[in-house]
């Protein structure tokens, strides 16, 4: 195969995956399946998608966290210092949780005995983060739009009704991305439900094991 040929064949695998990371919020079970193909070639196609839903993840994570309700409190602080912050905590974020996530379901994985690599871990972990990323820019603009700056402020309208009803709404989108991980498991592995959940839940658990662990 010529040099030009294999240029433009990974630029369409490129582009598929591009296609796939959006498809995985409608059809995860043949996105993740496509993990299989573990290969060098099929890795380096995935990257760009990879960063973008670490990097979105993360930034909705970081968001969703306590911090977020008070960090315009400081009278220091403004708007773009917020979305400075949002988006190196993000980027922190989703980088630690893409390496350390995905090692501890890749480790779950090896106890449960999957024979796929830590790359396809990672990979299965990145692709779960779809929903979150919808939720950035879904979810949390309407959010600024609705509550205004009192998202990031103590009290204000952002601690009545409005304000938990967008609660519940990050808390689904969370529950959503939990639920492809498992799907991404089995899709990858062939496994059952039961034992995808069992890896899912065992590597959510690891951390808590360790901690015990060290305190033994």
């Amino acid at each position: 195969m010529s040099a030009g040929a294999n240029a433009a064949e990974t630029h369409e695998l490129e582009r598929l995956w591009w296609k796939r990371a959006l498809a995985v919020l409608i059809s995860p079970g043949p996105v993740f399946a496509a993990l299989r193909d573990d290969s060098d070639r099929a890795a380096a196609a995935l990257q760009e998608p990879v960063l973008a839903l670490i990097l979105l993840g993360g930034i909705a994570t970081v968001l969703d966290t306590t911090v977020t309700g008070h960090v315009l409190d400081d009278p220091a602080v403004d708007g773009l210092l917020v979305a400075v912050w949002a988006f190196i905590g993000g980027g922190f974020y989703g980088t630690a949780l893409y390496w350390l996530g995905g090692g501890m379901l890749a480790v779950a994985g090896d106890l449960l005995g999957s024979t796929g690599s830590y790359r396809r871990a990672r990979h299965v972990l990145a692709l779960s983060l779809a929903p979150l990323a919808l939720s950035l820019v879904t979810v949390w603009p309407l959010r600024i739009a609705v509550l205004g700056s009192d998202v990031f402020r103590s009290g204000g309208r952002d601690s009545g009704t409005a304000g938990a009803v967008f609660a519940w709404a990050s808390l689904a989108f969370a529950a959503w991305a939990l639920a492809l991980v498992v799907i991404g498991v089995r899709a990858v592995n062939g496994w059952s439900r039961v034992r995808a959940l069992a890896a899912t839940a065992l590597a959510a658990a690891i951390p808590t094991l360790l901690v015990l662990l060290l305190r033994i």
